[in-house]
């Protein structure tokens, strides 16, 4: 190996490189299998201008939850720019069953074990982080994609930056270390809410909901601890996915005629039941506002209740996409004291950008219920009704003519991609990450498309992203 500096710094971040080789995992040579970890000699990290991060669990276990005390180095340019304490735990749920390369929760701590807000990478300070490690993407790139996207619009999405990350001495890839979604005046900027803060003046705000499984929410294991919805957790919305109001009783295993928003903030062990009767009642009355309005008259009570700008950029982010997880899943929206329902931040976009075969270029996801109506989530009614109204719809058109020549011109959006591959490309990370995880030219879960090279999955992305958005401004143009 080649020595770069005399620094300590350096010389740990040597050491954690050499002790990668030594505690590596060996796994199969197979498709989606972990692969003997690279020589040290060999991997150029000492050249590589991407953060790498060391995080030692000091013989803990990693599971899915609790969080497990460890240690975490980061080092910027082979100098040791962070450490610190850390409880780490695993994140995800059809992608943790499924894939071999993990994703994980952190959280910063001090030397007593207590949460402390960091400013990490650059990032402003908080407690809670997430390293998302990109799988069935091979492109690496899509989350991290359209959370700049949304950023570069005016709508707030995690921050994020590429990482290359090793556990236990073992290389495990290229990750995107990005924020987690919270409230806080960095992320979800909205007012605090106490539990003292029960009487009509406060008690409006502010609140984060999300569409979601409970997937790390109950004691439920595998598969069935995805719907396990209770009380607790959260509340079902009074009608189904047509409009139709619901009759039998909510919690349980999930039915597909439901949507249940869960309380993400407050948390539900933290929320009162005060906030919890003003928070159901608001989403109530907005929903039948909404089913009940005529537009044909102009009538539009609906937009007391929500912020319909946010609603327009939703919907531009995710049909942008494709996503098929929009709208039923990871779908996050906030409200604030005294404001209005407001949709994001967006979330999960690993499925997207034609990544699973319900992502086309020629289709709409908000009608994702004609795709799949048999999926247990299914898009709620708000989508469909939304887009019944020409306002609504006008609405759409005004904002995306807004922003087709610039922000959402496909030939922008490939340079960005340009942008990350090339750092990725000339810093090694790509060779290091699939000499890790042999999955290029291999189908995986929701594959639809399987490239022979890295650069045919790139070209694939560019291609689809072109054909999208001229798609959608032919059908924009027409409302």
């Amino acid at each position: 190996m080649k020595v770069f500096t005399n620094s300590m710094a350096a010389r740990l971040f040597a050491l954690a490189i050499v002790t990668t080789l030594a505690f590596g995992c060996s796994g199969d040579d197979g498709p989606g299998t972990p692969t003997p970890d690279p020589d040290p000699d060999e991997t150029g990290f000492e050249n590589s201008s991407i953060p790498f991060i060391s995080i030692n669990t000091n013989g803990n276990t990693i599971v899915n939850e609790p969080k497990v005390i460890a240690d975490m180095n980061i080092y910027i340019n082979q100098t040791l720019d962070l450490n610190t304490p850390i409880g780490i735990e695993f994140r995800g749920s059809t992608s943790l069953r499924l894939f071999e390369k993990k994703s994980y929760g952190i959280e910063t701590r001090d030397a007593a074990d207590e949460d402390i807000d960091l400013a990490v990478l650059g990032f402003p300070e908080e407690e809670d982080w997430i390293l998302n490690g990109p799988y069935s993407d091979k492109t690496l790139l899509r989350n991290v994609l359209i959370f700049q996207i949304s950023n570069e619009m005016g709508r707030y999405a995690p921050r994020t930056k590429f990482v290359e990350l090793q556990i236990n001495g073992s290389y495990r890839g290229v990750y995107a270390f990005m924020e987690k979604i919270k409230r806080d005046g960095d992320r979800v900027d909205v007012e605090t809410l106490t539990t003292a803060d029960n009487n009509p003046n406060v008690i409006t705000g502010g609140y984060i909901l999300k569409i979601d499984k409970t997937s790390g929410d109950t004691e439920i294991d595998d598969w069935p601890g995805d719907q396990a919805y209770t009380e607790n957790l959260g509340f079902r919305s009074d009608f189904d996915p047509n409009g139709n109001r619901i009759n039998v009783s909510p919690y349980g295993p999930k039915q597909g005629p439901e949507t249940y928003f869960l309380y993400e903030y407050p948390k539900n062990d933290n929320i009162t039941a005060a906030q919890k009767e003003y928070i159901q009642q608001y989403m109530s009355d907005f929903e039948s506002a909404l089913l009940g309005d005529n537009f044909s008259i102009g009538q539009r009570t609906y937009l007391d209740y929500i912020d319909r700008d946010s609603f327009v950029d939703f919907f531009i982010l995710n049909e942008l996409t494709a996503n098929p997880d929009a709208y039923r899943l990871s779908t996050y929206m906030h409200k604030d004291r005294d404001g209005k329902l407001a949709m994001g931040p967006i979330w999960d976009f690993n499925l997207a950008f034609g990544n699973d075969g319900r992502s086309q270029t020629q289709t709409w996801i908000y009608r994702y219920n004609e795709i799949a109506p048999n999926d247990l989530w299914l898009v709620h009614f708000w989508w469909t009704r939304l887009m019944e109204d020409p306002e609504f719809k006008g609405a759409i058109k005004t904002r995306w003519n807004s922003l087709k020549s610039s922000l959402l011109n496909s030939n922008r959006i490939n340079a960005m991609i340009d942008t990350h591959v090339q750092l990725l490309d000339e810093n090694g990370a790509l060779d290091r990450n699939y000499d890790k995880w042999r999955v290029i030219g291999v189908p995986l879960p929701f594959n639809s498309f399987v490239g022979a090279t890295y650069e045919e999955e790139v070209q694939y992305v560019k291609t689809w992203i072109t054909d999208r958005i001229s798609w959608m401004d032919n059908q924009i143009q027409g409302f």
